[in-house]
């Protein structure tokens, strides 16, 4: 595979856990990078070694958050670019080939998102506020790092690229390879949920009164979900459509609920 020319190199930066299920897909969309490193968080499956299959830097460091981590990941990049990928995404061929070509030029933007085509149940989701779903992923070195809003510094999920600059959009999509089976999808929820709970319990909503949960619990859940379905043409797509969307929803009704039981716990 043809790496990028020695004046504009690619880094690509990737952390894992237990990820020998999506890695070496995404290892293979990214082999005309000049550079790969993986932080590792202790995997117990293949994870560790199909990165060494594919010629990748390996890390083995403690779980410091998702925005520690990544910037723990940059930060041993060597790059003239980074390139932050979750290991569950890929690069389409049409996105691989455009990287290879806008770097080399030198372009006078700084950084570059790209759009995400998230797949549920192997279906690309296409309505309801899915797609193109932009995610800055592509920057120069030190030009831009993975950070949380100041109110929530030691966030546990969600976090963000800081960037102070130009960015563009490149045009062709970086696919999400989400959620496989309901499952890991409930799985994920259910856990995301919980780590949700917990700024809300931090945050002092936790919903004590009897009309903040009966909104929090059950008309905001329900309010999304006619958002999303019906106003934002989730129901294009099918049945896999109508279970994300009333999944996402109950997810947002599990967050509020467990906030409130915790409280309860607390103070009932």
């Amino acid at each position: 595979m043809t790496r990028l020319p020695s004046s504009q190199t690619l880094s690509v930066a990737i952390i894992t856990k237990n990820e020998e299920a999506n890695l070496a897909r995404t290892l293979a969309s990214v082999q005309f990078a000049n550079e790969i490193v993986i932080l590792d968080s202790a995997s117990t499956d293949r994870t560790v070694e199909i990165a060494r299959e594919f010629n990748a830097r390996v890390y083995d460091e403690a779980w410091q958050g998702f925005a520690g981590s990544k910037n723990s990941a940059i930060a041993k990049c060597t790059g003239t670019w980074i390139l932050s990928l979750d290991a569950d995404e890929e690069l389409s061929l049409e996105l691989q080939q455009q990287i290879k070509t806008l770097l080399p030029s030198n372009p006078p933007t700084d950084a570059y998102y790209l759009r995400r085509r998230n797949l549920f149940l192997g279906r690309w989701i296409k309505h309801g506020g899915f797609y193109p779903d932009p995610k800055l992923r592509l920057f120069r070195r030190a030009a831009a790092n993975f950070t949380m809003a100041p109110q929530f510094e030691n966030r546990p999920v969600h976090e963000t690229i800081a960037f102070d600059g130009k960015a563009d959009t490149l045009d062709f999509d970086l696919i999400h390879h989400a959620y496989p089976t309901l499952e890991t999808y409930i799985e994920h929820m259910d856990r995301y949920s919980t780590l949700g709970c917990g700024l809300l319990v931090s945050a002092g909503k936790t919903s004590r009164s009897l009309p903040s949960f009966l909104l929090n619990v059950f008309l905001i859940p329900q309010l999304t979900f006619i958002w999303n379905y019906i106003f934002r043409l989730g129901f294009l797509d099918g049945r896999e459509g109508l279970l994300l969307h009333l999944y996402h929803a109950t997810y947002t009704s599990w967050k509020y609920a467990k906030a409130w039981q915790t409280a309860r716990r607390v103070s009932p």
